[in-house]
């Protein structure tokens, strides 16, 4: 017998291994994560937080302190901008304000957190939840098969070996997965173009911002290309180098023979002032490259995190895509291990999360390219798109969503005219619940959500029903009526129906099906979608996951 039983094994206790611990938490799975380390990040190192990310942390109820230790640390809304230094020319300006022009899609903001003060408050919430975090502990072998995952696990300090036994296993364990390795998973894309650093230091260069309000500053000079995030009071922040000297010519391999010495002339160089004293407290080496792997899942192990993708920072996506997998990952987990699901339905991840995390790699890239490094442009790099478009408009396509047509294959679309379409994520929208005003967000993240226009009650009754026989946990909403008012009159507009059409929304908060109208509505009819979406039946129950 296993010295530890556990539903899911999570390789990977930093930011997506905690999500992913935190997510199954909210589901009611307990999970356990062993972590390398000996703790919670230790480098200052700052995310960008999109919108998406911090809707999924509202429904787990950490966004609001998520909000308040933000505020602490950065100016909000600032710019991102690039520069010759911070004294130095001003050479474009391509996000001027943070949230400017998408505060209308979303109850949630994007914002900046640190990863060491994040991943605390991560912790704290999944351990609340259920979830047990095991740092300085690694995992030293695992084998998979006909029912789950066996493991051995050792502690780093003691040496004390215990075994796992778990129903799945969920790799979030970096870039340089172990698991990944093992299971002869590939990387796919640009691989490795620069070996970059990131110093962190002291200063006080709040005098050398000159009052400006930014977020992110690229510097373009002829030293080095890289760029600075500073907290406040702004004595200290890092600089992110990438490559030295000319651009037609750059040395990438910045790493090479670095000296402290060295360290402190970048950084100055990227300051433009010789006369503030500074202090280097760490240097990271690290590498920047653009890869996806060939397949996020083999039999009962999911890829999850820079373990299925690694991606430039240049637009914030990296770590906000790992949240997303995790987000995807926890429901579809939870309802299988609940028997609410049949087994297939695990096999939907790959399908919806590889595309939108290629997307995503192939977005940072473009923007890395377009930022830093002109001397790799190429004709078929892909075209920048919008980064809201990238942030909240991927689109699924899988067995977890009915489709509307069949021959549209948009992997993303503008999250105001998605109108509610099958396989988007479902459009924010103020409503009036009682007393209290809502987002409509707020009522996806437990159970499966039917929203309906205010004379559907065809679909009210038939879903109802259909529900009940299957024993599915089943959320119904007339917007119009009980309570749930529409105080704009935007929602039928916004969710794409008729007064007597309905929405099905997933766990999610991602639409597996719509109907525009009444047509059609029979509690048979409802019966097939849930049976669908659920991948249940005697084929699917039978089934074990396959390789995606």
């Amino acid at each position: 017998m296993a010295d530890i039983e556990v539903p899911v094994f999570i390789v990977g206790g930093s930011l997506v291994g905690m999500s992913t611990a935190l997510f199954l938490g909210h589901h009611g799975i307990r999970s356990l994560a062993v972590e390398h380390h000996r703790g919670t990040a230790i480098h200052p190192r700052a995310a960008m937080i999109t919108q998406r990310t911090m809707e999924v942390l509202r429904e787990v109820g950490v966004e609001q302190i998520v909000m308040e230790k933000s505020e602490e640390q950065f100016v909000q809304d600032g710019a991102i901008m690039a520069l010759e230094s911070l004294t130095g020319k001003e050479i474009a300006w391509f996000i001027p304000n943070l949230n400017e022009g998408v505060r209308d899609v979303s109850p949630s903001l994007r914002l900046f957190i640190t990863q060491n003060l994040l991943e605390p408050l991560l912790q704290r919430r999944a351990h609340e939840l259920g979830a047990e975090l095991r740092f300085s502990t690694e995992m030293v072998s695992f084998e998979e098969d006909r029912d789950g995952i066996s493991a051995a696990i050792r502690h780093r300090d003691t040496g004390e070996t215990q075994t796992v036994r778990a129903k799945y296993m969920v790799a979030a364990d970096g870039s340089h997965s172990k698991v990944r390795d093992r299971l002869g998973i590939r990387m796919l894309g640009h691989g490795v173009f620069s070996k970059s650093i990131t110093i962190y230091f002291h200063g006080d260069v709040g005098p050398l911002l000159r009052g400006r309000s930014l977020s992110v500053m690229y510097v373009v000079n002829p030293v080095l290309n890289g760029f600075f995030r500073v907290e406040k009071p702004f004595t200290s922040g890092f600089l992110a180098v990438h490559w030295l000297g000319d651009a037609k010519n750059p040395v990438t391999d910045v790493s090479k023979d670095l000296t402290e010495e060295k360290c402190y002339a970048l950084l100055r160089s990227a300051l433009g002032d010789e006369t503030v004293p500074v202090t280097i407290d760490n240097v990271m080496h690290w590498d920047a490259e653009a890869d996806t792997a060939e397949r996020f899942q083999q039999g009962r192990i999911f890829l999850a995190g820079d373990a299925a993708h690694v991606m430039p920072p240049h637009g914030g996506f990296g770590g906000n895509t790992g949240i997303q997998d995790a987000h995807n990952l926890a429901w579809k987990l939870a309802y299988v291990l609940k028997g609410l699901a049949g087994p297939r339905l695990l096999s939907t991840y790959g399908p919806e999360r590889r595309p939108a995390a290629a997307l995503t790699v192939e977005q940072a890239f473009s923007r890395y390219v377009t930022r830093a490094a002109p001397y790799l442009r190429s004709d078929d790099m892909q075209a920048l798109e919008n980064d809201l478009n990238v942030e909240c408009g991927y689109v699924y396509h899988s067995a977890a969503v009915v489709p509307e047509v069949k021959t549209d294959s948009r992997g993303h679309v503008n999250p105001r005219e998605s109108k509610a379409m099958s396989g988007t994520r479902a459009p924010h929208l103020y409503l009036q619940k009682e007393s209290e005003r809502i987002s409509t967000l707020d009522l996806f993240g437990g159970n499966f959500v039917l929203l309906t226009g205010p004379e559907a009650n065809a679909w009210s009754e038939c879903a109802g029903a259909a529900a009940s026989q299957l024993q599915v946990p089943l959320d119904v909403h007339t917007v119009g009526k009980s309570g749930l008012t529409d105080p704009s009159g935007e929602f039928l507009n916004a969710y794409g129906i008729s007064p007597t059409g309905a929405v099905l929304v997933r766990p999610d908060g991602f639409v597996a099906w719509r109907s525009k109208s009444a047509g059609g509505a029979s509690v048979q009819e409802f019966t097939a979608v849930l049976n669908s979406v659920l991948c249940r039946g005697a084929k699917s129950e039978a089934a074990a996951p396959s390789a995606n």
